[in-house]
């Protein structure tokens, strides 16, 4: 348990997130009491507010690679902010007004740490290399000399946000666990522990939303805590989203409950070849992103099938089973030991066929959403930055070592501070 040395905690605080798949704003009003072990949250209202369509399209784009200037870079920034200033404001509406906002912002763009970063101070071959020619002091932390650091780019600058809703703003989570040699992600683990554990049973809680990532929570007895991990687990929803949208010339952007890959039959011969992709065989702590599987994967998983000469629905079966079998080999291969429970979350969750598939490859251990144990799985990750908010303004830490690689727990989120 840390110490926390603010007499006033803040009760009603929202969480803002909008994920890879770039399908809207994720807002949860909620009202949170007790710090770590004695967390209590309540939903107090939860919504999705769609992105204008050209500003996805943008931000698509330069998720994408598309090249921009830094002039439009900054106009994206600052209207990302405005919608999640708005979508802010209109969570509130009927309820008492918040008095911190926890916003994840829209991820870019994210490049996971080289393996062997380990945090500050540690100098791989190339660094002392750097030193012999460049003469460098030794203690200079050589991040413009090809730094083994992760970055993550969130765009919807948290200062803007709290200017626009008066309601002091945390925002930029990632970056202070990247600066120690962690990857930055999954940062929702430490959430999971305190909301989702249980004394006697083991648990998997999966998000899925455009990238899948889990957490796994031994039963809360002993150093419970220290055998907590986490990782992405590979692609969730965004070859699906992008399958659709591409395979219907527009005119779907996702599978409803899963029907259209439900009504074709998976290829399995090219899920075992997908499943060789080095991503998921690298063992954690590891996270990924549209850097990875986006576009340009899902053209080569298409030029892939043409040798099967799959349909439509064949091709979104096989993507679908590739994201419930790559889950499962995470389990299998990485975990100590298989959870007596899998919890999931997230937009995934609610794909019928993907939950089918994913019980089907897991036999006996059940699989259901959190809402079956009392956690909205629509908004768990928006319920998630809340919570890191309100964390941060307690001076609580927010991430676990053991998801994401860093070495020591450290605070997470840039405070700007509201007039309110």
């Amino acid at each position: 348990m840390h110490s926390t040395e603010k007499a006033v905690v803040p009760t009603h605080v929202i969480g803002l997130i909008s994920g890879t798949s770039v399908d809207g704003i994720d807002a949860a009003l909620v009202e949170i009491s007790g710090t770590e072990l004695d967390l209590k949250v309540e939903l107090l209202a939860g919504a999705t507010y769609p992105y204008p369509a050209q500003l996805r399209e943008k931000i698509l784009a330069v998720g994408a690679g598309v090249a921009i200037s830094m002039a439009e870079l900054a106009e994206i920034d600052d209207a990302i902010a405005q919608v999640f200033g708005q979508a802010a404001q209109n969570i509130q509406i009927g309820h008492q007004q918040a008095t911190l906002i926890g916003s994840h912002g829209q991820t870019v763009y994210h490049r996971p740490p080289k393996e062997g970063a380990g945090g500050a101070g540690k100098q791989g071959s190339r660094e002392r290399e750097m030193i012999a020619t460049h003469g460098l002091n030794p203690s200079y932390p050589l991040t413009a000399l090809g730094s083994p650091l992760g970055y993550s780019l969130q765009l919807g600058r948290g200062a803007l946000i709290a200017h626009l809703t008066n309601i002091t703003t945390v925002s930029n989570f990632r970056v202070a666990d990247i600066a120690i040699g962690g990857h930055g992600a999954p940062l929702v683990p430490r959430v999971d522990a305190y909301l989702l554990s249980h004394p006697q049973e083991g648990r998997c809680i999966q998000n899925i939303g455009g990238i899948g990532n889990v957490a796994y929570i031994p039963p809360r007895h002993g150093d419970w805590l220290s055998k907590i991990r986490g990782w992405d687990t590979g692609p969730g929803n965004s070859l699906l989203d992008l399958a659709v949208e591409h395979l219907s010339s527009g005119a779907k952007t996702y599978d409803e409950d899963g029907n259209w890959a439900a009504s074709g039959t998976p290829c399995y011969q090219l899920v075992e070849q997908w499943l060789n992709q080095d991503y998921f065989h690298l063992p954690p702590p590891k996270s990924t992103g549209r850097e990875l599987f986006g576009m340009t994967y899902l053209h080569q998983c298409l030029k892939d099938a043409q040798a099967y000469q799959l349909n439509p629905a064949d091709i979104l079966a096989t993507l679908t089973e590739l994201t419930a079998a790559s889950i499962f080999h995470s389990y299998h291969t990485f975990l100590p030991e298989m959870p007596q429970r899998v919890l999931l979350c997230g937009g995934g969750s609610r794909n019928l066929y993907l939950k089918q598939r994913l019980q089907l490859l897991l036999g006996s251990i059940p699989v259901s959403a959190t809402d079956e144990v009392g956690l909205n799985a629509d908004f768990k990750e928006a319920i998630a930055f809340a919570v890191l908010a309100y964390w941060r303004h307690l001076g609580i830490p927010g991430n676990l070592p053991t998801a994401t690689g860093a070495p020591q727990e450290v605070l997470l989120g840039e405070i700007h501070q509201g007039q309110s």
